[in-house]
């Protein structure tokens, strides 16, 4: 007589691979990679730049009054 396995082991045997190696898409990287070029580093500055540029143009823009300039628009330090 051949033993079988009981049903819940095989469902949990084939689903693990599975669950493991999507788990480590689900958690963001800790930080990003520092760039190990001089052409990498220019770009991560242009791109801190661009960010920071897009901020200011839409905090021009905006209702000053709003929870959303509040909470965007604001930097630690700024006068109220």
């Amino acid at each position: 007589m051949r033993m079988t396995p009981p049903p819940l082991l095989v469902k949990a045997i084939l689903a693990a691979p599975v669950l493991f190696g999507t788990a480590a898409c689900a958690f963001p990287q800790p930080y990003e990679a520092d760039p190990t070029s001089v052409y990498g580093w220019q770009r991560r500055q242009d791109e801190i730049q661009r960010r920071e540029d897009e901020r200011t143009r839409l905090c021009a823009i905006m209702n000053k009054d709003s929870a959303r300039y509040r909470r965007d628009c604001t930097r630690p330090g700024d006068p109220n």
